[in-house]
């Protein structure tokens, strides 16, 4: 019963915001901090689901200074979770086809964010170098998640190498977001689904003396320690919570 509550009320919350998230960005399109606004409005839908979502050292962050964000991709649950670590001047790269997607979708154009065709390789280098021009042009951060899809408790899957490529384009240091582990965590039936935590970790520059593919490889290996690390942080705090 709780379950189907929680989803009418989650629905009609989600439709409400984002109907007026849409009022506010077709007023002022592409406005730098729209992602940002998104991601908590987005993330006050955690309570809903009776989740509290910590963000921690988000003092990382230097105002002054622009990034090439990665992130972790677990589920459709990052939408109310890693989403709460947006930030002014960060926009997302994300698939050309979500802009299909009623109402979301023109929310996710019109706030600024990127839209890659995957499907062409061609279009795709295009958009990476319209991304970097952004990042230097526009003094925009840029936020991937390097997975390219969502992982499902799979663990962390292999990088793909566009966010490491316009790093090295434009010079801008790797800031890894990362959030605890989320796939058994929520369930709709339970009342309490714990913490969530979310992380920043200091910005760090791409090392010259690799290629791509050694770069890609050791911040995968690097968000790999970190997520097993802060998911155990995050399952100590939920402990006392019934499976």
């Amino acid at each position: 019963m709780l379950a189907i509550v929680r989803f009418l009320i989650l629905l009609i919350y989600f439709i409400l915001m984002n109907s007026v998230l849409f009022l506010i960005f077709i007023s002022r399109p592409f406005h730098r901090n729209s992602v940002a606004l998104c991601g908590q409005w987005y993330g006050s839908m955690a309570k809903i689901m009776g989740l509290k979502v910590i963000v921690q050292d988000r003092h990382h962050v230097d105002p002054k200074q622009t990034y090439v964000c990665i992130a972790n991709h677990q589920n459709s649950f990052d939408l109310i979770t890693i989403s709460k670590a947006a930030f002014n001047g960060v926009v997302t790269v994300g698939k050309k086809s979500l802009i299909w997607i009623p109402i979301f979708g023109l929310i996710y154009y019109f706030s600024g964010n990127i839209m890659i065709d995957r499907k062409n390789s061609g279009k795709a280098r295009d958009t990476l170098k319209f991304t970097a021009k952004k990042i230097l042009d526009g003094n925009f951060s840029v936020w991937f998640f390097p997975e390219g899809t969502r992982s499902y408790g799979k663990g962390l899957l292999p990088f793909k190498t566009g966010a490491f490529r316009i790093a090295e384009q434009t010079g801008k240091p790797v800031l890894m977001i990362c959030a605890s582990d989320t796939h058994h965590q929520i369930k709709w039936n339970r009342w309490n689904n714990g913490t969530v935590l979310v992380k920043f970790y200091e910005p760090e520059p791409l090392n010259l003396s690799m290629d791509i593919k050694g770069n890609t490889e050791y911040f995968h290996q690097k968000m790999e320690t970190r997520l097993a690390k802060l998911t155990d942080e995050a399952e100590q705090l939920n402990r006392h919570i019934q499976a």
